[in-house]
């Protein structure tokens, strides 16, 4: 089953998904998508590692994140990938303007052929005011448009809002 965790920052989403991961029973690799590039960062990373179970297996992949996906999903294995949003940033701020469609084209037809539990953590960017810029306006579209793609092919997709899960898509939580 592929599931899609959707929150604003610091609404439990990651938590519920970690939770979600452990409930599975299954052998669990994390795929982080951050790259810690200053001292919040490193803190927020810090975090993530200190909730993690130390026998889940961790994959840091900022760009590659199909490629990432193909080799190691498979049916007695739990993949959770926290976060799209960092992912979608760190192709925003490549040189290579085309990278981003590439990847995210990449993503999208590699779901067909994975298998196992894969779980999607992303933050919820389009409930707010738009943006003034033009790169954070392209960011917030971006992040809109991969998360209906994801959506589509998620089996359940969940909002979460103050620590609290709300099942859009699929069976309730």
């Amino acid at each position: 089953m592929f599931q899609l965790i959707l929150g604003g920052a610091r609404s439990g989403k990651s938590r519920l998904a970690e939770k979600l991961a452990s409930d599975s029973a299954l052998p669990v690799i994390y795929i982080a998508t951050s790259q810690a590039l200053d001292g919040e960062m490193n803190a927020r990373v810090a975090l993530h590692r200190q909730r993690r179970p130390a026998h889940w297996g961790l994959i840091e992949e900022p760009v590659e994140l199909a490629r990432a996906l193909r080799e190691n999903a498979a049916p007695d294995r739990c993949l959770l990938v926290d976060c799209l949003t960092l992912w979608l940033t760190n192709l925003l701020m490549l040189e290579d303007p085309e990278r981003l469609a590439f990847e995210r084209e990449q993503l999208l037809q590699s779901l067909a052929t994975l298998t196992g539990e894969i779980i999607f953590v992303s933050n919820e960017t389009g409930l707010g005011v738009v943006p003034l810029g033009e790169l954070t306006r392209r960011y917030v579209d971006e992040a809109g448009w991969l998360h209906q793609a994801l959506a589509e092919r998620c089996q359940r997709v969940v909002l979460t809002v103050a620590g609290l899960p709300l099942t859009l898509k699929g069976t309730a939580l």
